[in-house]
């Protein structure tokens, strides 16, 4: 793995990590925070909902905490028997 460099706030460059910024920003700000851990909690529950919650349409549409531990084909065979019996 390399580290590359680029712009800073060039969305073409730097999509994946813009929009995870984009994501947290409209979510905190839907509040109004009085207390700097009151800001610290939303935004760790926030980053808990989109590693292990949220499916993402890039790997496969798992969540990024199944694909780093592995589980991503378990996860899909799940859904599919799932699929399966729901059709049937």
């Amino acid at each position: 793995m390399s580290h590359v460099r680029s712009a800073p706030f060039y969305p073409q460059a730097q999509g994946k990590i813009e929009r995870y910024h984009r994501a947290m920003k409209n979510v905190v700000k839907l509040e109004n925070y009085f207390f700097p851990d009151d800001l610290r909690a939303d935004i760790e529950a926030f980053v808990d909902y989109y590693n292990n919650y949220l499916y993402h349409e890039s790997p496969q549409n798992v969540t990024p905490a199944d694909v780093n531990f592995g589980r991503a084909k378990e996860a899909l065979n799940y859904r599919n028997e799932i699929k399966f019996e729901t059709i049937i």
